[in-house]
C-alpha cells in the first residue's frame, strides 16, 4: 500500500495509534490516487480494474467501522459548491468498475469533502485524551 497522499493526513496520522483506522485511510488514500488516474487518462486499464476491485472490496468491508465517526465531518464539507447531502465515500464507491470514473466528475467533486472528513476526524481523535 502506497504512503498517504494528502500531507495533512500524513502530518496527522503520524501521531495516530489506530491501525484500523491507519489502514482505512491507507486504502482509502489508494482509491483517491486510482480516482484521479483514471479520470485524468481518461481510461481504466486493465490493472486499474484489478486495483478497483480489490480496493473496493476491502473499504466497503472495512467503511461500515468508521462511517458513523466520519458522518457529522462530511456533513460540514463542501461537495459540488454546496455544503454535503450525501456521503462522498459511498459516492466514490458506488462506481462497479474503475471505468466508472472516466468523465465522472460527480466522484472527484465527491474526493475533497471525503479527504475533509479523514482530516477532522483525525483532528478530532488526537484531541483526546487517549491519543487514539
Amino acid at each position: 500500500m502506497q504512503a498517504f497522499m494528502n500531507p495533512v493526513t500524513q502530518a496527522l496520522a503520524k501521531r495516530l495509534k489506530d491501525e484500523h483506522l491507519r489502514a482505512f485511510i491507507a486504502h482509502w488514500d489508494a482509491l483517491e490516487v486510482l480516482v484521479i488516474r483514471v479520470f485524468r487518462a481518461k481510461r481504466a486499464a486493465p490493472e486499474d480494474e484489478a486495483e478497483y476491485r480489490r480496493l473496493r472490496g476491502w473499504l466497503q468491508a472495512n467503511y461500515p467501522r468508521w462511517e458513523e465517526a466520519l458522518r457529522p465531518h462530511w456533513q460540514q464539507a463542501m461537495m459540488a459548491g454546496a455544503v454535503a447531502r450525501e456521503d462522498p465515500f459511498a459516492r466514490v464507491m458506488a462506481a462497479s468498475r474503475a471505468r466508472d470514473f472516466v468523465g465522472n466528475w460527480s466522484a472527484m467533486q465527491a474526493l475533497p469533502a471525503a479527504r475533509e472528513a479523514i482530516n477532522r476526524l483525525l483532528l478530532e481523535l488526537l484531541d483526546e485524551p487517549c491519543g487514539c
